[in-house]
């Protein structure tokens, strides 16, 4: 049996403020009791969902590299969530997967949230990302990539985790709850999102409402509201039984995502 531990913090962030929001992090991840295999923050955890890219994004040898490379070192762990990176002259919105000996794997957000001009700031990118932990195969994603199933289709069965870390307002909250379930439930995988809590800069409110759903559409964890950080462990197996009892990712429609 592979398990895997996850620890999911639905953060308060504070408005463009990094240093900030990275003393606060590290202070409330000190609550963390036992070890942990994989910690999950928001997007853009460091500034929450900035378009003043050109004043907050960072190098990928900036600050916030750096600290999550020092609290995956502290807590021997791998560090996720994604954050504002400038390179060759364009701005991502870019997610990290950073393990504790400092390497380190990146994803950059293909749908950009055209409603708030993310695509007018930011550049998408064109390549999917599969890690691997603990036997797991993981497949993260941000925010707006949740409504794109075509995106996150679970091609013969490539991944067994979708990592979604996001800002999500609360009035399309119950969006973010149904189209978890679907994604859980049609790729016959977990899916863990990870979204924030409170008011961002713009006073738009964010209820937080993260989540773990099992591949059977089963609610593993269910947050809305409040901070939360919250340690919970997912089975392999599981994967497994519901892949053997209804093997239907087999007769999925062949496709090519141009």
């Amino acid at each position: 049996m592979s398990v895997l531990k996850i620890t999911s913090f639905q953060a308060y962030l504070f408005w463009e403020n990094v240093d900030k929001n990275l003393q606060n992090l590290a202070l409330r991840l000190s609550a963390i009791r036992e070890k942990t295999d994989l910690i999950v923050l928001p997007e853009m955890f460091n500034t929450s969902f900035t378009m003043n890219a050109a004043l907050y994004a960072e190098e990928m040898e900036g600050k916030t590299m750096q600290w999550m490379h020092d609290q995956a070192r502290r807590f021997d762990c791998v560090v996720s969530g994604s954050i504002a990176i400038k390179e060759d002259g364009n701005f991502f919105n870019r997610f990290v997967w950073m393990r504790a000996d400092g390497t380190f794997n990146f994803y950059d957000k293909r749908h950009l949230f055209s409603p708030g001009k993310e695509d007018e700031i930011y550049s998408p990118g064109e390549e999917k990302l599969i890690v691997e932990l603990n036997g797991w195969k993981i497949r993260p994603a941000i925010c707006y990539d949740l409504r794109f199933p075509v995106w996150l289709r679970n091609l013969n069965g490539e991944y067994d985790l979708l990592l979604l870390v996001a800002n999500w307002p609360e009035k399309r909250s119950a969006h973010w709850r149904t189209l978890i379930t679907a994604r859980a439930i049609e790729n016959q995988a977990f899916v863990v999102g990870v979204n924030r809590v409170g008011h961002d800069g713009n006073e738009v409110y964010h209820s937080g409402d993260s989540m773990c759903i099992d591949p059977n559409g089963n609610t593993v964890y269910y947050k809305p509201g409040d901070e939360d950080l919250y340690t919970f462990s997912i089975s392999l197996d599981e994967v497994t039984k519901v892949r053997r009892a209804l093997p239907f990712l087999a007769d999925a429609d062949p496709f090519t995502l141009l």
